[in-house]
Formats: structure tokens, sequence, C-alpha cells
């Protein structure tokens, strides 16, 4: 029995307009256009292999509020659209569908749950925005990479703690080691070795490989250029890299040489020419690699003899976000399979009900709460950090500056932020009162105007008066 089909989905930011494309990994055949679309880098997803799921850039910035579209795969319909508070940027799911969390680009970040379209928990993760987001495979710790190089590692179970909901989460992890944008974030289905690791990547150039549990730095592997995508071969320990000059990195993964070891291997490319611009996504399918890039082509490649199978051009645009699905995804199910088998979605709330509002549940979502909420859950947020520090400098870690100084700049860019939201937000109401104290005024002249006879002269007076006599 041969393997499944595979298709793979890709998307670009470049406009609305260009959509999502579903192509037929084996033949080469387009088999689906999804309009109105527009993803960020990271923010396309597949959920529970039934629906495609995409965050919509917003080039207008985070005023506007940002939108999250969600199409069921095996039936043409129209999306399930959810408006939320900001743009939303990264997004991540967990394996069972039954979370989504997404970044926005103040460092506020969402979970929500899918079946009901609750928002369960936001907060104010970092001053910075997250570049990219993922879930462990049990779904019970979330991963985020800043653009500062930060990573954060957290565990639902204290995201999702109701009884604790009023306080900032708790860290699991504050990794500072990168000295640049986090451009991805991968976890390991099995242990490598004796040690359960995770993997993250840069434009520093370098690829680190950390141990989940204690967050000790175990490898990093040094590149001459920026990393921009990873993936890991599904079968061998092999690590895919991709660069900002288009080539294709390919080592081993190898952590028996000790913590914090430092290598530096020759690059062994794929093709150099295979690709003429940045490489934007690497994923697997069971065909081979799949290599995605800005110079609007996709790839997908025989790893074993390094070549190319098959180029796809996309000439609508850069693409920013490539993903593997089962082909039989697309096919129409029975109505007795498809009562037992649909995952049902939700429309996802823009804000949390006002019960949890009032507990604090929501940091710095300004047109949600009032001013001594917003002042409250920022000392909330902060509290933690200043624990953090305290442990810091107790154990005498030279993390302790850096948190000071991320803390100190989080509350300026913070307050700044608030100042002109409110000004904002001010200058739009007095725009509308204005507006409708014109009106008001207008409206007893226009009713004098339209009631008030015209009389052009005294004569004419006179005869009314005569008239009326």
């Amino acid at each position: 029995m041969g393997k499944e089909r595979e298709a793979v989905v890709v998307c670009s930011d470049r406009n609305m307009g260009i959509g999502i494309t579903v192509w037929d990994i084996q033949t080469g055949e387009r088999l689906l256009h999804i309009p109105t679309c527009a993803a960020s880098p990271h923010g396309l997803l597949c959920l529970r292999n039934q629906f495609l799921v995409a965050s919509q850039i917003n080039r207008h910035g985070t005023l506007g509020g940002g939108a999250i579209f969600m199409w069921p795969l095996n039936k043409p319909q129209s999306p399930c659209r959810s408006y939320t508070m900001e743009a939303i940027g990264p997004l991540c799911c967990t394996k069972d569908g039954v979370y989504i969390a997404g970044a926005a680009p103040s460092g506020n970040t969402y979970i929500w749950e899918v079946s009901s379209g609750r928002l369960l928990k936001t907060w104010r993760a970092h001053h910075k925005s997250f570049k990219c987001m993922v879930f462990s495979d049990d779904g019970s710790l979330l991963f985020c990479g800043s653009e500062d190089g930060i990573i954060y590692l957290w565990s639902m179970i204290s995201l999702l703690d109701v009884d604790d909901s009023g306080s900032f989460p708790s860290l699991l992890h504050y990794l500072s080691e990168h000295s640049s944008s986090i451009t991805g974030l991968l976890t390991l289905t099995r242990s490598c070795g004796t040690n359960s690791i995770f993997i993250s990547s840069s434009l520093d150039g370098t690829c680190k490989v950390w141990d989940l549990i204690s967050g000790r730095l175990l490898q990093t592997q040094v590149h001459p250029t920026s990393i921009t995508a990873i993936t890991l071969h599904p079968v061998e320990q092999i690590l895919f890299s991709g660069t900002m000059d288009g080539r294709i990195i390919v080592n081993e993964l190898d952590v028996g040489a000790g913590e914090d070891s430092l290598i530096v291997k020759e690059d062994q490319a794929l093709l150099p020419e295979g690709h003429n611009g940045s490489i934007t996504a690497l994923t697997f399918s069971g065909l081979g690699l799949i290599s995605a890039s800005e110079d609007c082509t996709f790839c997908l490649w025989d790893v074993t003899n390094r070549v190319i199978v098959r180029r796809f051009n996309y000439q609508k645009g850069a693409v920013t976000n490539a993903l593997v699905i089962k082909l039989s995804s697309l096919l129409p199910m029975p109505n007795q399979l498809r009562v037992s088998s649909q995952f049902r979605i939700s429309s996802l709330e823009k804000c949390p009900p006002s019960d949890k509002m009032s507990r604090g549940m929501v940091a710095s979502l300004s047109v949600c709460l009032s001013p001594n909420e917003l002042t409250s859950t920022e000392f909330q947020r902060t509290s933690l950090l200043d624990h953090q520090i305290f442990h810091s400098e107790q154990q005498q870690t030279p993390t302790a500056m850096q948190m000071k100084v991320d803390r100190s700049m989080s509350d300026r860019i913070w307050a700044t932020s608030m100042t002109k939201h409110v000004m904002e937000i001010n200058r739009h109401l007095q725009s509308r009162l204005l507006n409708l104290m014109e009106s008001r005024l207008s409206w007893p002249n226009e009713n004098s105007k339209r009631n008030k006879p015209i009389i052009e002269n005294p004569e004419d007076l006179e005869k009314q008066f005569q008239s009326s006599g």
C-alpha cells in the first residue's frame, strides 16, 4: 500500500487578493485557490487537518485591530471571520486543535479555545513583538521567540489557571543567548539521546539546541549568514537550515558533545542556486523537503540525492508560509461521517467577558479596561519580573541586569504607547462630538426656515394681517 497523497499549501503577505493556493505535490497540479488572505510569516496553520487558519496582515498598524480567518478544507464556503483587538502576527495551535495562540506586534499574547471561541488568556508577554511561536507536541508548553532574540517558555497549566487568572503567568524559562530576531522554533517528538530538547534559529546566524527541562544551552551551530527557517528530518536527526541568501544547510544534530558546545561546521548546501531569495519556510512531506522563498517559488527536494524534484512558480508574490496537508482533507465527507468527525469551531472572542476583565485577566487592552484596571494589571505584570530579578540576583546570574533593563524599557514603551492610544481615542471622540453638535444646531434653523413664510414687502405683510382678521 503506497503512501497517502499530500498537498502543499502556500500563501503570501503581499495583498489580500492573492489568497491561499493548494497544490498536489506529486503531480504539480493546482487543486484549490482560496481568495482574500494575506498572512504574516508564521501566520498560517492547519487545524486538525480540517481547517486552514490565517492571521491577516494589517498594514495600518495595531490601532485598527486585526483578523483571523478559518476555512474548512472539505467544502467551499465563506471563512469563519474573527476580529481581534490588535493585528495578530504569528499563530500556533495544539495538535489536538483545542487551543490557538497568537501574538501582536505590541507584545501582547492571546490564547483562545477553538470550539467555543472564548478568549481564555491575554497578557503583556514582552515589550517587543514575537516573530514565531509553537506549542510542544503534547500541548503542555508554549514557546515564543521575539524580534530581539529572547525566547520565552510558559506552562499551559499556569496560563490557564482560572483561580490565578488575575496574575501574570509564571515563566518556565527566559533565554537570551541569541543576539538577533528568532526565526524558528522546533520541539522534538522524541528524545534526543538522554535529553528532551528544542531548537531555535536566529538572524544572528546561529542555531541553538536547548535542554527542555533545565533550559541549558547544549549546542550552538554557527553559520556565516542569517538563518531564516529551520526544520528537522522526520526520521533521522538532521537539521535543515534556510538562509537569507537562498541556500539550505544540512547538519547532523549531535548533542552528545556536552553542555554549551560551540560547533562551526563546513556548511553542506543542497544546491547553492536553489533559490534566488531568502528562504521563508521549510517543511517535510512524504516525498521530500519543501522549501519556500521570497523569489516567488517553492521547491520539492530529494534530500538523498540533493536535487530539486519539482519547482513551483508562485508568480503572485513572495511565499511567506508553506505547510503540508493530506490530500484527502480536500475531499467532501459523507453526511454520516461528517457528524461524527467534524471538528467544531467558533468565531474567536475579541474581548473576554466583563467578569474576567474585572479580575484583571486582560493586561494592556486599553479600550476594554478602565485606567484603574490598567494600572493594577500593569503592577501585576511587573510583580513577576521583580520576583525573577530578585532570584537572579540571589543566584548572581548575569541575566539580572538584562531583566532590569528589559523591565525599564517595557514600562517606558508601554506608557508611551498607552499615551498615544488615549490621545488617538480622545481626538476621535472630540471629532464625533463636534459633528454631533453641528448637526444638532442645524436642526432648529432648518425647521424655522421650513415653517416661516417668505414675505417680500410690507404690502404682503398688510394683506396677511387682513386675511387673518
